[in-house]
């Protein structure tokens, strides 16, 4: 079993319909899927790679060295629940950037802009499959027809571990909002989904863009697109590069269940999912993200 692969050029050609089936498909039954031909350029994909390992190497290899999670794995010799094998910081357009490794803001920024222009382009294939308006999707996830949704690039790295079976480079869970696009390491493998009681590896692919649907996607397809449950295995050799794109609702956003999509299926909006403000339920999923996600969905109807 492996996760399905498709060839994003072929929605311009005879295959559409094809292709848009398999889509339809991977949302259903994976929640992940990976992109090739997706329209980024390869060059700008390796300038991405060079930029983030020397960024790593150059400003954060050393204080991870130093961290609490080294220095647990150290001290203990039982398993770590409650900490993830990760370095990690978060790319916004107003926050601050790493300035000393020369090329990554500027790579980095010209990358983020193309994966964004990628997510919308993958929401109204979405749009398409459940037979929503054109930009449902995404005017749902902006509360309106501006451009206020979040859009957020965690750059990732993760170390060879000592001990990979007592601590997990990233806990499962999945992810709170909407489409997540990811450029994964193309050598060191560890990104795992879980599909019919089973952990499947998410094979590493050159150059390809990994596309997992959050928990906001399983609510506005009033459950016909599950976002999956996934994790990271620690590596034992080799430093696992991961740069996840997140393409989330504004935290004012309300979100609900497409009403074209509970007429379909005869249901009332209450025994499926709520009505809710994004902001809320971000409050619950900050404490609840790697429980059981159908509680967050309780706790946020009683918001």
């Amino acid at each position: 079993m492996a996760i399905p692969v498709v060839d994003f050029s072929k929605l311009n050609g005879e295959d559409r319909a094809k292709t848009m089936a398999q889509i339809a498909n991977a949302c259903q039954e994976w929640g992940f899927f990976q992109l090739v031909n997706h329209g980024i350029p390869v060059e700008l994909l390796e300038r991405v790679k060079k930029v983030s390992s020397e960024f790593y190497k150059g400003e954060r290899e050393e204080n991870f060295n130093k961290s609490k999670e080294v220095d647990l794995l150290d001290e203990s010799s039982e398993k770590l629940e409650n900490v993830d094998w990760e370095d990690v910081i978060t790319l916004l357009d107003d926050n601050e950037w790493p300035s000393k490794t020369p090329g990554f803001q500027e790579t980095m920024k010209e990358y983020r802009f193309e994966l964004k222009k990628l997510a919308e382009k993958v929401m109204q294939v979405m749009d398409e499959n459940l037979g929503l308006p054109k930009g449902y999707i995404r005017k749902a996830l902006n509360d309106g027809d501006g451009d206020n949704a979040f859009f957020g690039t965690k750059v990732s790295h993760y170390p060879p571990c000592p001990h990979p079976e007592r601590v997990k480079g990233l806990r499962a869970h999945t992810d709170a909002g909407g489409v997540i696009l990811l450029f994964q390491d193309d050598k060191v493998g560890g990104l795992q989904v879980l599909k019919d009681g089973e952990w499947i590896d998410v094979q590493p692919l050159p150059n390809t863009i990994v596309i997992n649907t959050g928990d906001q996607i399983e609510v506005l397809s009033n459950g016909r697109y599950k976002s999956a449950w996934h994790r990271v295995l620690s590596p034992v050799h080799g430093i696992r590069r991961s740069i996840a794109s997140f393409y989330n609702p504004s935290l004012k956003a309300t979100i609900a269940p497409a009403p074209q999509l509970v007429e379909k299926t005869n249901q009332q909006v209450e025994q499926t999912y709520p009505k809710f403000v994004f902001g809320d339920y971000m409050s619950v999923y900050v404490q609840q993200k790697f429980l059981p996600k159908e509680p967050r969905f309780q706790a946020v109807r009683a918001v």
